[in-house]
């Protein structure tokens, strides 16, 4: 297993702890199992897909829960629907399972839906106005600063007491 150091990007980042502990995180983590399968696609700009497939499940057996920057889905069998029948062969499996995605800030979900045996997660970015970039004007020594957002500009006259 290969080692990074990050040390000489802290000197030149600010505010990308959670980026740097994620990718510690992921380099100390064991491999993760490959079950159940799952694709992760981007289905626009701001957009996203994760399809996970999970045949032998009904969907009130999975969980879907986002909390902050962390989406969790987890599933376990109801072991009341198995009684009456012997299985001679399982070859569909129904463990449970706990998958959890990191994402990314301001990524939420929008929509799940499970059908023919596919969980379909939906996500989206969204951000807000207030944090979208906006240009500043230095002021002059005219007294003025004018502040550019969204392409409209904003004059404030500086008063003197």
């Amino acid at each position: 297993m290969r080692t990074y150091d990050f040390s000489p990007l802290y000197r030149s980042t600010v505010g990308f702890d959670r980026l740097f502990n994620m990718l510690d995180q992921t380099a100390r983590a064991e491999t993760s199992p490959g079950w159940p399968p799952y694709n992760i696609e981007r289905t626009g700009e701001d957009d996203y897909r994760i399809t996970m497939a999970l045949a032998g499940f009904s969907p009130d057996e999975i969980e879907l829960v986002q909390k902050e920057n962390t989406l969790l889905v987890a599933a376990h069998k109801n072991t009341d629907q198995q009684q009456g029948s012997e299985v001679l062969h399982r070859g569909i499996a129904t463990r449970p399972f706990r998958q959890s995605f990191n994402l990314a800030e301001h990524l939420k979900v929008t929509n799940a839906a499970f059908e023919h045996g596919l969980l379909t997660i939906e996500l989206k970015r969204e951000i807000s106005e207030a944090l979208k970039p906006r240009r500043i004007e230095i002021a002059t020594g005219s007294g003025q600063l004018s502040v550019r957002q969204n392409n409209v500009t904003i004059l404030d006259q500086n008063k003197v007491a």
